[in-house]
């Protein structure tokens, strides 16, 4: 069913269309932001590369990012993995010395309270490290949507802002701002 709901979602964003060689007529293909978001929250990075396809040549820049995005989400993920691990190991230690038996040799050294704060250190760490992960995850996915808007946009000679220094009745010193749109 969720199959069946993707194809169909991809279906209804794509708008592409061909030059018909009977009328002559060239049309234009849309790029989809929808569709690139869609494609991130699916699999990273896939909607950087899906907005990376689409750019017209000279203005290709979208695949540097994945790298970037795998890196973030592979660190957050191992730190994650160690400090849970370490979090696990402490909380077994202390519920071993609280049952009265003789805990990892190399432990012994820490009393029960500073086991304890070692637990809530690393299970604080591993919460970071969650949010952290999230945070990457859903960035790639703004990042994908964001991007995709500005595949097609379009900046010509035709539009310009110029700033210039202004003085306000000869008493005031000001910013000129031109916009000029033909």
């Amino acid at each position: 069913m969720r199959l069946v709901f993707f194809l169909l979602l991809l279906n209804v964003t794509s708008v592409a269309q061909t030059k018909d060689s009977l009328s002559n007529v060239d049309t234009v293909r849309h790029h989809s932001p929808r569709k690139a978001a869609l494609f991130s929250a699916i699999v990273p990075g896939m909607g950087q590369i899906y907005n990376h396809s689409a750019m017209p040549k000279g203005k290709k820049k979208a695949f540097w990012k994945v790298p970037l995005i795998y890196a973030g989400l592979g660190t957050t993920g191992y730190l994650l993995y160690v400090n849970q691990k370490k979090a696990t190991e402490y909380k077994t230690e202390y519920n071993t010395r609280i049952a009265g038996n003789i805990g990892d040799p190399d432990l012994l050294i820490y009393n029960n309270d500073a086991i304890l704060s070692l637990f809530y250190t690393h299970q604080s760490r591993r919460d970071l490290f969650i949010l952290g992960t999230a945070a990457i995850y859903g960035f790639q996915v703004v990042d994908a949507l964001i991007e995709a808007h500005f595949v097609e946009f379009d900046i010509s000679k035709e539009l310009s802002l110029k700033i210039t220094p202004a003085y306000v009745a000869n008493a005031y010193a000001g910013v000129r701002l031109n916009l000029k749109i033909k």
